[in-house]
């Protein structure tokens, strides 16, 4: 029997209406989406179910708004009796992670992720970084092409998020970007898509944004983990406390190794993976990896939660 992993979203799965139905249908989740106004002293629900989308989508909002919906989703599995042997989050989901984990109290969390997603819009000043999803190229190649464009525009880009196979985004200063994603087309890139973001987020530009999180996380406890998390920081399974804080420290101005991450859950015999939060982008990402001899579930509501629960029972008889 193969094991279970919990995957949980990150900055850009959110959308109006997230987390209405299970707070509408379940206790638990209604209770940590109350629990979240009551620690952030302002009506984060009335934003993650109304709206508008400019407010939610702002990343001060769109950080504790995704940790709260992913784990109100969290407590309708676990009161079903659905649990995983494995954790792990893409980059703000990691915090997602932690909480599922044990490592993180959830109000830790909510409010620690509120003050991350301010850091981060103060780090870097409007239209100086950017960030482009770059299709179609290896990573070792378009690694050598950030490096060239830095070196001939006098300014930073870096790899940011290696999501799968063909699938790696690039963070920066804009021309540095910009270049880069010429650089890649010319080297055979499929498209290079610039991504409506407020920040070059995983690049060396967020070191002021590090560096108040690393305040804000000394003054948090981190338990040791009730199941592993695998980080994005190493792609590695990780259960002491300490060390996740650290890694989520670096995460900041880091990679997000997603690809490496998901190959190492298979190579840990996960063969169930459950996207816990809005949308679906964490298990299209897990069949650009591996298409075949996995189940892969997106639960955002109260009828993916019971359609998956229908096909696992379906499974086990």
């Amino acid at each position: 029997m193969g094991k279970t992993a919990f995957l949980f979203p990150g900055q850009g799965s959110q959308y109006p209406g997230m987390g209405k139905d299970v707070y509408d249908h379940h206790s638990g989740a209604n209770r940590i989406i109350q629990l979240a106004d009551q620690e952030l002293e302002y009506s984060l629900s009335r934003l993650m179910f109304d709206g508008p989308e400019d407010m939610l989508k702002r990343t001060e909002n769109a950080q504790p708004a995704l940790l709260t919906t992913s784990i109100a989703i969290l407590e309708v599995l676990k009161e079903n009796g659905i649990t995983a042997d494995f954790a792990a989050g893409h980059s703000l989901g990691e915090y997602s992670a932690l909480v599922s984990s044990g490592v993180l109290s959830f109000p830790d969390a909510v409010n620690a992720v509120r003050k991350r997603g301010l850091f981060m819009e103060e780090a870097v000043p409007a239209g100086v970084g950017a960030m482009s999803a770059v299709m179609g190229l290896d990573r070792d190649l378009l690694h050598e092409i950030t490096e060239l464009a830095t070196e001939q525009v006098g300014e930073k880009v870096q790899l940011a998020n290696l999501n799968a196979p063909g699938q790696i985004v690039i963070s920066g200063e804009k021309k540095a970007v910009d270049r880069a994603g010429e650089l890649a087309k010319e080297k055979g890139a499929k498209r290079v898509i610039p991504l409506p973001v407020s920040g070059p987020f995983h690049s060396d530009l967020m070191k002021p944004a590090q560096e108040k999180l690393t305040q804000t996380l000394s003054a948090i406890s981190f338990n040791n983990a009730d199941i592993p998390v695998v980080t994005n920081v190493n792609a590695k399974e990780e259960t002491d406390g300490a060390q996740m804080k650290q890694l989520l420290i670096e995460q900041v101005t880091a990679p997000v190794y997603w690809e490496d991450t998901v190959r190492r859950l298979i190579e840990l015999d996960v063969t169930t993976f459950i996207e816990v939060g809005p949308g679906n982008v964490l298990s299209g990402l897990v069949r650009r990896v591996q298409r075949r001899g996995l189940e892969v579930f997106a639960v955002q509501d109260m009828e993916s939660i019971e359609k998956m629960m229908d096909k696992l029972k379906k499974e086990e008889s």
